[in-house]
């Protein structure tokens, strides 16, 4: 818990950027350079591909609009030159730093995206002058462009699956590439955010995911809905009232929008809290890095359809999956896979597959091992009783046509291993 003084500097100081910035848009607009990155939709080789690179994991300095700038790289172990890898921007909250996000603190390294990418994806953290993103004339923007150009040049990106998210002043920043470079971008994740970035821009659309507290007293809940609300609309969504959780209830609200248009999926969060980077449902859930991990994951290299966040494993698996008949008509089977391991946990991944006739709703269940536990869990609501897991459909994935299979993911503490009793059933 941050102490009462930090928590109202912090709120001065953001409501002093929120007025600095609209005080300076008045005048003229927000205006960044166009970016010499590729455009998201041209699946394209960077210069870096095939070549042994000179960039290494650590804190690098940049030139950017005549001052020199520094951000932390997180290249993946075993990095492989001709192997196109996701590009993950995680900015840092006003009084943060870059070294907070890359190393953890308070927070999980990255968000807590570096652990779930398990090496498929180039993560930045980059610094912010005075430790915020004010943007003034489209200057934290230029230097976005500028890592991007000397990142490509040197490292195999896909640039098809460029990606941003951060909380607070990060997430403020994060709205203003959305705003800026929804070309470069595939996607944006924010975080208790505001319109404290500027938004240059801001009438195409993206794929979007917003996250914000009920009781937040720094950055008012009421400035994120209009922050969705602008892109709910550029992304083509059906308009919409998002109903969020009651005072006290200690839970999330997920809100799938429909309607949207092609490839630009949008999401809206709403927790039982305050302003924090960590929100925490009252069963002790920390479910937002993985939510996140499965709204960016799930982005294909070619332009997806519109569909809910249904998470995507990891390139790297442990263990075969496990094998089962094609299930009857009007059932359901599940499969299991262990997609990473470390010592002392797991990540787990299980695809539920219909039989020769569309379901409407799925439940799974399985007996934890001895010494497991269920530390998280997406694409599924779930409960354990003693060691009995049960994992029912979301409202967007529960439907499955003939053949058609979801996947839901979650992490473990313990050993992993196989569950013999891995059931399916549809009603």
């Amino acid at each position: 818990m941050r102490p009462a003084k930090t928590l109202n500097r912090r709120r001065t100081a953001l409501a002093a950027a929120a007025a600095a910035f609209l005080l300076a848009s008045a005048g003229a607009a927000v205006a960044g350079l166009a970016p010499a990155a590729a455009e998201v939709g041209t699946l394209a080789t960077t210069a870096g591909c095939g070549t042994a690179p000179t960039l290494t994991s650590g804190t690098h300095s940049i030139n950017s609009g005549g001052q020199n700038r520094t951000f932390i790289l997180r290249i993946p172990d075993n990095y492989d030159q001709n192997h196109p890898y996701r590009l993950i921007f995680a900015l840092h909250w006003l009084g943060g730093t870059a070294n907070d996000v890359a190393f953890g603190g308070m927070i999980q390294p990255y968000y807590g995206l570096q652990a779930l990418a398990n090496n498929s994806a180039i993560f930045v953290a980059p610094q912010g002058i005075d430790n915020g993103w004010p943007n003034p004339g489209g200057r934290d923007v230029t230097f976005i462009d500028d890592m991007i150009n000397l990142i490509e040049a040197d490292l195999c990106v896909d640039t098809t699956q460029r990606f941003s998210l951060g909380w607070s002043y990060g997430g403020g920043m994060s709205y203003a590439l959305a705003c800026a470079r929804p070309n470069v971008f595939r996607a944006v994740a924010i975080y208790s955010g505001g319109l404290i970035s500027g938004c240059d821009g801001g009438t195409q659309p993206i794929a979007y995911m917003q996250v914000h507290g009920i009781s937040d007293d720094v950055l008012p809940i009421s400035g994120a809905r209009t922050m969705r609300d602008r892109f709910a609309s550029n992304n083509g969504c059906n308009p919409a009232n998002p109903q969020d959780p009651a005072p006290g209830s200690g839970t999330h609200t997920t809100f799938v929008y429909s309607g949207c248009s092609e490839g630009h999926p949008t999401v809206w969060y709403a927790f039982d809290g305050g302003h924090t980077p960590t929100p925490t449902d009252r069963n002790g859930g920390q479910w937002l890095p993985a939510e996140t991990w499965a709204f960016f994951s799930q982005f294909e290299s070619t332009p997806p359809t519109t569909s809910p966040p249904v998470t995507t494993s990891p390139p790297v698996t442990t263990s075969p999956p496990v094998t089962t008949s094609p299930p009857p008509a009007g059932a359901c089977s599940a499969t299991y896979q262990t997609v990473n391991s470390w010592p002392g946990g797991f990540q787990g991944e299980v695809t539920v597959r219909a039989g020769s006739s569309p379901i409407n709703g799925w439940t799974v269940g399985w007996t934890l091992a001895g010494g497991q536990t269920i530390t998280e869990l997406w694409s599924g609501e779930w409960s354990v009783n003693g060691s009995a897991v049960t994992v029912t459909n979301m409202s967007w994935n529960g439907s499955l046509g003939a053949n058609a299979e979801t996947t839901f993911g979650f992490l473990g503490n313990g050993s992993p291993s196989t569950p013999a009793d891995l059931t399916c059933t549809s009603p």
